[in-house]
């Protein structure tokens, strides 16, 4: 298991980076991926989730929305404007059920939402089946 606190990440294969705030909801994700055949990275915020992009991160982001300085659509718009959307499916992972209406321009980019709280047995499906997409 990596996480953004690695002074350097190799990035070679597919992973799982899951940005959020809440150190609880880190350490849950990070723990039910733990045993994963994939690597994956923790970023606490939108320019830790920049940063491992940087390094060559490829596969699925859990994205939080509602983040301080940098928020999940904020955040998007920065990976859309560096051209770095290949090779990523991103899922906004949030406790609102509904997209902000105002940000419609962005929701192309947005796989799927996922509800927080969420099921652990339907999250693990959900990445698997969404990793599986890149073969």
């Amino acid at each position: 298991m990596n996480s953004s606190d690695d002074p350097e990440i190799s990035i070679s294969e597919l992973g799982l980076m899951v940005v959020d705030d809440d150190e609880d909801i880190l350490f849950t994700v990070q723990s039910l991926f733990k045993k994963s055949s994939f690597p994956v990275y923790s970023a606490h915020s939108g320019q830790e989730c920049l940063k491992i992009l940087d390094q060559g991160f490829k596969g699925v982001i859990l994205m939080d929305i509602m983040m301080p300085e940098m928020d999940g659509w904020q955040t998007i718009q920065e990976i859309v404007n560096r051209n770095q959307m290949q090779d990523l499916i991103i899922s906004m992972f949030t406790a609102k059920d509904v997209p902000d209406i105002s940000l419609d321009h962005l929701k192309e980019y947005v796989f799927d939402y996922i509800t927080k709280p969420f099921e652990p047995e339907k999250l693990i499906a959900l990445v698997d089946d969404y990793l599986a997409l890149f073969n």
